[in-house]
């Protein structure tokens, strides 16, 4: 179970990494002039890159985290109560990776109109998200 335990944290903090990063790539693709192609072209590419790789450490995250949960019963069944807001933290990290994508197509077919601002309160997201779990999982407050 320690393996698991242990590439599972891997995974997750690969996969948050990611979140923490690409949106900051957003707000850089907001500040970018419209006469500048290139860099606008190398930040897609970045992104795409970016979006790419995290997806790929989603995946095995969510997967030992669900063999802990189910395989070994952490959390219980029943969830306790911290281990239901633990997955609902999940649910929204699984949500905030999808409008990551979905604001990536709109960089990539010219449509997004949101300003550095904005990225960067959107880029605070996984933050909260993060401590939300972090202190779930090792207080266990309820």
């Amino acid at each position: 179970m320690l393996w698991v335990k242990a590439f599972h944290i891997v995974f997750v903090a690969s996969w948050f990494a990611g979140l923490f990063y690409l949106p900051r790539i957003f707000v850089n693709l907001a500040m970018v002039p419209a006469d500048s192609l290139a860099e606008r072209e190398r930040l897609l590419l970045m992104a795409r890159k970016l979006m790419r790789f995290m997806t790929l450490l989603m995946w095995p995250a969510l997967g030992l985290g669900l063999w802990l949960w189910l395989g070994y019963g952490i959390g219980g069944m029943p969830p306790a109560h911290w281990m239901s807001l633990k997955l609902l933290a999940v649910l929204l990290a699984i949500a905030y990776h999808h409008v990551c994508a979905r604001q990536l197509r709109g960089f990539e077919a010219g449509t997004d109109t949101r300003s550095h601002v904005w990225y960067r309160w959107f880029n605070e997201a996984p933050v909260l998200l993060m401590v939300a779990v972090a202190v779930l999982v090792v207080v266990k407050p309820f």
